[in-house]
């Protein structure tokens, strides 16, 4: 893939590698353009209590500095976008809207991960599916993604269906809470990812499936991609894959995001 805008570092706590280190992988690559997307610092649990979750909130100034440092140190060898992954947390708006409306952003990623206090992404809390209904927890993530479609925070909706990561699919038919997910994203005029790094899942499958990237299309929702790379090693993974994929799904041009403005590019 030409650009790869889902990237993490170790101020996260669960990744490796510093935002150098990612940028010279995508160079070695040969790619146009590579995202630097670290997790928001919490807003509704303690950093002390998920010290390996997201960046703390002090080093949040200190990320954007380095980001926009490297963004002039290899201009002319990559295109750098300085980027985040920003959690919808229902409850947190306001808090959330002055993160995004703080800083230089070039685009912000609207993921799920946390329902409440759960973070359903999460292999350590693998057991909170105990006693529960798929289908239940899988109407209230779709449900999560259509508020954070309609906040006007983000610029494009993050691994969209990641809830599948442990659960498996539901035995009941989720196609109405994935389309009314899609049609939040295609109202408030919102791309979403193709993110390679469900392929390493329990699910072992991209996220979204091919049928969600069908249906998008369908919509006319655009489309970007994103490693979700944890390792500087990772930048790009299955991109080939992630291209033969887009375009069984019609799809000819990627979004790509500068100073929070959407650019298609064909691929």
């Amino acid at each position: 893939m030409p650009i790869d805008y889902h990237t993490h570092n170790y101020r996260c706590g669960h990744a490796v590698g510093t935002l150098e280190e990612y940028i010279l992988s995508a160079i070695d690559k040969g790619m146009e353009q590579i995202g630097l997307s670290d997790h928001m610092p919490l807003l509704h649990i303690s950093h002390e209590e998920n010290p390996d979750s997201a960046m703390p909130m002090d080093e949040l100034p200190r990320y954007v500095e380095e980001c926009l440092s490297l963004k002039e140190k290899y201009k002319g060898r990559i295109e750098v976008r300085v980027g985040l992954e920003g959690d919808y947390i229902e409850g947190c708006e306001e808090k959330i809207e002055k993160i995004v409306n703080g800083y230089p952003w070039d685009y912000v990623i609207g993921s799920v991960h946390f329902l409440g206090t759960w973070d359903v992404t999460d292999f350590r809390q693998v057991h909170r599916w105990e006693g529960r209904r798929i289908v239940d927890v899988f109407e209230q993530y779709f449900d999560a993604i259509r508020k954070a479609a309609a906040t006007g925070f983000y610029d494009y909706i993050g691994h969209i269906d990641a809830i599948k990561r442990f659960s498996g699919k539901p035995e009941e038919d989720v196609t109405p809470l994935e389309d009314a997910a899609l049609q939040a994203v295609k109202k408030h005029d919102l791309a979403f990812e193709l993110n390679s790094a469900g392929y390493y899942a329990p699910c072992k499958e991209m996220y979204p499936s091919l049928s969600i990237l069908e249906r998008a299309n369908a919509y006319g929702i655009p489309v970007t991609y994103g490693s979700d790379a944890h390792h500087p090693d990772k930048v790009g993974q299955k991109g080939q894959d992630a291209q033969t994929m887009l375009k069984n799904a019609g799809y000819s041009h990627i979004a790509t995001f500068e100073g929070r403005k959407r650019v298609l590019k064909p691929f």
